[in-house]
């Protein structure tokens, strides 16, 4: 649909009839399109159903909240909650979406000062906590290649979804002002990859965090994530499928680069545990945190960690963690919980807590300096210098975490990747030293499909883990 298509915008597609392995490709034009919709239909994984922006002149489809209007065909609940939504409706009547692929759209406009015309054709507006997408319920979900903004959660989901796969997006300027309660991302499925991606910041006055989530089964890697009030919220769930999973207690966060600026709020840069005040429900588990490159700007002090119970535990290895202000501004957890640390590279005088220590801080030996050697800081160049102390400083993972997780890849800006070189020792932190050469690296890793891929265009390379926080245009 769209310019010179036989469709002239997304209320005109059939919703309700759509079926396994159809493909609804979406037009870029010069104006938004003003249109909501649910997309509940049983894909399956040799015929998914894929929802495609088609960009041009590398600018995104645009599918706005403000002002959109509802297919009256359509008949779903939650309207007021999300631009798009996955699953739970009824018309169509389905139990279970499954196999749904959005891609490629830049989506907005889900905020409480817009309107909309629901499927009755009535005026509308949004909730507080209403999301650019939103999976309410449904399985084997991809978010891919997106730009989620300007709403009150950037993406959302719901304990009815699971494994869901956010990829290559850019998440940002989400939130409310002065309100704790919305995020760029809150999610809470049985089963999430986040890869990729490009958090932050939130809008301004937003006092909501980068990526909040009370998942089992979350995976968090290779994405840039910067400058939310908490980078990561990773918290307890109220459902008891969830909690009840065998993979609620373990959480992977590896080859990240997170980065706290000076004024976003906490100076804790993750959580792990709960928030609900039933502490039966927290996590009471292992977050294993590795190869990431964590800088913080602060002038005052940074907290790398809060566990919210000595039930908690993290497993810290081959990270850069870094603190502008001195390594006695740097601590590594508020006081509660087991924290392990091995072969990370650490400040100088850095602290075990800023308060009362009442769990464990266990050194098991890393590498301490003035500056972990990164290539320029003031532009968030993160890769290694030749002489960095971190080259070859790595140390071996856990074998379940390797065997699991092992590290693959590295974020390449825009919202790409690349793999990370393998020269027989390891480097600590989320860049793996590169020295410069005249043949050429590997090609980076597209998450987006050959067709939206061409119609982008190349995106620049990055070859030294530099950041262009730009967004898509």
């Amino acid at each position: 649909m769209g310019p010179g298509q036989p469709l002239e915008t997304p209320s005109d597609v059939p919703w309700e009839a759509i079926t396994a392995g159809t493909l609804i490709r979406i037009h870029a034009r010069d104006e938004p399109y003003q249109d909501k919709w649910v997309v509940n239909t049983a894909g399956a994984a040799d015929a998914p159903v894929i929802v495609r922006g088609v960009p041009r002149n590398g600018q995104l489809p645009t599918i706005s909240g403000d002002g959109a209007r509802t297919r009256p065909e359509l008949d779903f609940w939650n309207e007021e909650r999300a631009v798009i939504k996955i699953g739970a409706s009824s018309v169509p009547d389905n139990d279970q979406a499954s196999h749904i692929t959005i891609e490629c759209l830049d989506i907005r406009g889900a905020r409480s000062d817009h309107s909309f015309t629901d499927h009755n054709g009535d005026p509308a507006t949004y909730a507080e906590n209403a999301a650019a997408i939103t999976v309410e319920q449904g399985e084997h979900i991809l978010i891919r290649n997106c730009r989620l903004h300007d709403s009150g959660n950037g993406l959302f989901t719901t304990s009815l979804s699971s494994d869901v796969r956010i990829v290559g997006n850019h998440i940002h300027d989400n939130g409310n002002v002065d309100s704790f309660y919305e995020h760029n991302s809150y999610t809470e499925s049985a089963g999430i990859t986040f890869e990729f991606n490009h958090y932050g910041p939130l809008c301004t006055g937003c006092a909501g965090n980068n990526l909040k989530d009370r998942s089992a089964g979350t995976v968090i890697r290779y994405n840039w994530i910067e400058n939310g009030n908490r980078q990561l919220d990773l918290v307890d769930t109220s459902h008891s499928e969830l909690a009840e999973s065998s993979n609620y207690a373990t959480t992977f966060v590896y080859s990240n680069v997170l980065v706290e600026a000076e004024g976003e709020g906490n100076s804790q840069i993750i959580h792990y545990g709960g928030d609900s005040g039933d502490a039966d429900r927290y996590r009471k588990g292992t977050l294993h945190l590795y190869h990431n490159t964590v800088v913080s700007t602060r002038t005052g002090n940074t907290t790398l960690v809060r566990l919210s119970t000595a039930d908690e535990s993290i497993d810290a290895r081959n990270n850069i963690i870094y603190a502008a202000a001195g390594g006695d501004r740097l601590a590594i957890t508020s006081g509660t919980g087991t924290a392990t640390l091995a072969h990370n590279w650490l400040p100088d005088g850095w602290r075990e807590s800023h308060d009362q220590l009442e769990g464990s801080v266990v050194d098991t030996g890393n590498v301490e300096g003035e500056g972990p050697g990164l290539t320029d800081l003031n532009s968030q160049q993160f890769g290694l210098h030749a002489d960095s102390m971190c080259r070859d400083a790595g140390g071996p993972l856990l074998d379940d975490v390797m065997l699991r997780h092992p590290v693959t890849s590295e974020y390449v800006s825009l919202q790409r990747g690349r793999p990370r070189l393998d020269d027989g020792s390891v480097d600590i932190g989320a860049f793996e030293y590169e020295a410069p050469r005249a043949w050429p690296r590997p090609p980076d890793t597209a998450p987006e499909s050959a067709e939206t891929r061409d119609a982008l265009g190349p995106r620049r390379r990055d070859t030294t883990g530099v950041h262009h926080a730009r967004p898509l245009r």
